[in-house]
């Protein structure tokens, strides 16, 4: 078990596995580490990811698709990453970090500010959990 603090002062284990499920989703998702330092502060919203304008902010790898940034940030939300954004009249489309995330983006940014590279070893492991889970 991880023992991670979140921002009020309460402390959060998260199980070994769950860490690394999340790790290794982060380094295998089209996201730079930029996308998720800003996400510490305020929320992005799927505009704002999606196009050219992702790749000119720092937050994609490469232009995506708005279907595509759904798709990773909901597998980012299932690994426990990110969590959608609440307003006064329900969910929007916009993202912020979970505590698991801000314990992850804080330990990536004091290594260095890069996310480590995703081997094809690791692509096919995120790949398999994400696609051959077993449901709850």
């Amino acid at each position: 078990m991880v023992v991670v603090t979140s921002p009020p002062g309460k402390i959060i284990s998260y199980p070994a596995p769950t860490i690394d499920r999340a790790e290794l989703a982060l380094r295998c998702a089209p996201f730079h580490l930029a996308l998720f330092a800003k996400l510490r502060w305020e929320s992005v919203s799927v505009p704002k990811l999606a196009g050219d304008l992702g790749v000119k902010s720092g937050y994609t790898r490469y232009p995506l698709s708005e279907l595509s940034v759904e798709t990773a940030t909901n597998w980012l939300i299932q690994v426990g990453m990110l969590r959608r954004e609440v307003d006064g009249q329900g969910l929007t489309d916009s993202f912020r970090l979970t505590p698991l995330g801000l314990e992850l983006v804080e330990k990536w940014e004091a290594a260095g500010g890069r996310l480590p590279p995703a081997s094809i070893f690791d692509r096919i492991g995120n790949w398999r959990a994400r696609w051959f889970r077993l449901p709850f």
